[in-house]
């Protein structure tokens, strides 16, 4: 049998219905990623700002430090700017950290895009879904986050985009900031 009869044979699996849940997780990883950043990107314009105004404010306090006994007053203020400070660079050394998160996904997709390319430009296995089964292991083995994977579930069994990205978030929402195999890791 031929590959054209092979594919037009096929009536529970086609080819074009896993070229299409393809595509839409690649949406779903792209948007993913744009709306992580997003936050990364809030989460480190506002430490910087608080940054800057601890930095003022110890710069104003030393300027207008006349008297003996201001000084305790200013030893306490610079303790706490320097507590303060500490929390706004773990925060930002992390939302940083967040970029090669956003590289990686961004990898995937353009990994995965590749392969459906690959398996639709052959004629030999455009039509087999062992090839596309191959593909689809291969991108749900590279995810490291347990959001991606069920995202990846929920698409490759029909769902809307919609549907998956609220699965996603929901996902990310329960996992919290708990410190997981899935969390971006500190130097």
């Amino acid at each position: 049998m031929d590959s054209q009869n092979e594919c037009s044979n096929s009536e529970t699996w086609s080819h074009v219905r896993e070229t299409i849940n393809m595509l839409y997780l690649a949406v779903c990883q792209i948007e993913t990623t744009m709306a992580d950043s997003n936050i990364s990107v809030n989460t480190l314009t506002r430490a910087f700002t608080l940054l800057a105004n601890h930095a003022s404010d110890v710069s104003e306090q030393i300027q207008n430090l006349s008297q003996p006994e201001q000084l305790i007053a200013f030893k306490k203020d610079v303790v706490n700017n320097a507590s303060e400070m500490k929390v706004n660079i773990s925060a930002s050394i992390c939302a940083f950290q967040f970029y090669d998160r956003v590289c990686q996904r961004l990898d995937h997709v353009s990994r995965s895009l590749e392969k459906v390319t690959q398996v639709m430009s052959s004629q030999e296995n455009l039509c087999k879904l062992d090839a596309w089964r191959k593909i689809q292991t291969d991108i749900k083995s590279s995810y490291t986050m347990e959001a991606e994977r069920l995202m990846f579930d929920y698409i490759m069994q029909g769902g809307s985009v919609s549907e998956a990205l609220k699965i996603y978030r929901q996902q990310v929402d329960n996992s919290g900031n708990k410190n997981n195999e899935d969390e971006i890791e500190l130097f």
